[in-house]
């Protein structure tokens, strides 16, 4: 047996920045992960990603400058792990890169992440694995979520159910079985909203602590127009993005005599009961939900997911895996899963029609 490691790379959904993690594997064995770094990304940056959400003037034009400056972005990142941790790009067996999601249309056939997956094999001298989602949309899957498998892998127990609940921008669970595959979906918004509503009004990033969402008030008839989007309603699989849950998605039904901090704090409350109710109908008989991603750290929203669900809710840190490495990890394990010839996607999850191995290679 083998030891190697490897480095994830995840820029998600909230479009904060790019988390490399690095962990180490025997084979298809998770070992250990080791060390983390994050490098955020500009204000002018993230505005650009967000105008390839819907299209516009030159648009593929934009959208493969954008690639080679995330990829530099991507490679700057890998090598403050290196040099962190000591480590040359000789001792990475290989990289494990998500790229940054820009349209998500599985009904379509198709999900577009862009990052330039050469480009980041030159820069680094690594070996990069990316593209992890086309295979699986070529089998008829949603091309998501993808770490249910990964979660199954580290977090799965065999003698009680458990879920994983990411709390990115969109949210999602992985329901873990003790003796079935793992499966999984987009439960809805998770910090998008809040998130886009906050820069809107206030000009910041993210409502830290979920303090002004404390200062407001649930709007009900706001909160019922949410929850009667077609999307909650439909079966999994399924899978979502910004494409559905958008600022102006959400405008159209705000009422100007709303609050802001009432509109804020009926947008929490919105990731928290889509979230449990997704929980409690797939899986009320959870020993306990553990949370990772950047809503986490949103003590409102924790404390609000807590009051709506039964079983009791932990970080993922509790299963020895920090909360924000834990979606960077995942694409380290699964380019491990691609050097052995592992089949990675989670069928259930995505509904493909048989498994594959998920990604595509560039030698450096």
């Amino acid at each position: 047996m083998s030891r190697q490691r490897y480095i994830g790379l995840m820029s998600g959904t909230s479009m904060d920045g790019v988390d490399a993690v690095l962990i180490q594997m025997e084979n298809n064995r998770w070992l250990a992960a080791e060390a983390h770094a994050f490098l955020p990304y500009s204000d002018e940056l993230k505005q650009d990603l967000l105008d390839l959400q819907q299209t516009g003037d030159n648009e593929l034009h934009r959208s493969q400058l954008l690639s080679q400056q995330l990829s530099r972005l991507y490679a700057e990142a890998v090598h403050l792990l290196l040099a962190d941790t000591g480590l040359n790009p000789a001792d990475i067996r290989a990289i494990g890169c998500h790229g940054q999601t820009i349209r998500h249309a599985p009904q379509a056939g198709y999900s577009i992440q862009i990052g330039n997956l050469a480009l980041l094999a030159e820069l680094t001298g690594i070996f990069t694995i990316g593209d992890f989602r086309s295979r699986d949309l070529a089998a008829g899957g949603q091309g998501a979520p993808l770490v249910p498998a990964f979660h199954q892998a580290l977090f799965g127990d065999s003698s009680q159910t458990r879920v994983t609940l990411n709390l990115g921008g969109i949210a999602n669970i992985s329901v873990l079985p003790p003796h079935a595959p793992a499966f999984g979906f987009d439960t809805g918004p998770g910090n998008m909203l809040m998130d886009a509503w906050v820069k809107h009004i206030w000009q910041l990033d993210f409502d830290a602590d979920g303090a002004r969402a404390a200062q407001g008030s649930r709007i009900s008839p706001l909160l019922d127009t949410l929850l009667a989007h077609p999307y909650l309603s439909l079966p999994a699989p399924k899978s979502t993005g910004r494409e559905l849950f958008s600022l102006t998605w959400l405008q159209a039904y705000l009422n100007p005599q709303w609050q802001p901090h009432d509109i804020l704090r009926t947008l929490l409350d919105y990731t928290a009961i889509t979230a449990a109710r997704a929980i409690t109908e797939y899986a009320p008989q959870a020993e306990a939900v553990y949370v990772c991603g950047g809503g986490i750290r949103n003590r409102l929203l924790m404390d609000t997911l807590q009051q709506q669900l039964s079983a009791p809710l932990r970080s993922t840190a509790a299963l020895q895996l920090d909360p924000q490495w834990v979606e960077a990890a995942a694409f380290g394990w699964l380019a491990a899963c691609w050097i052995n010839g592992i089949h990675s996607n989670p069928v259930r999850a995505t509904g493909a029609r048989h498994p594959c191995v998920l990604g595509a290679g560039y030698y450096a």
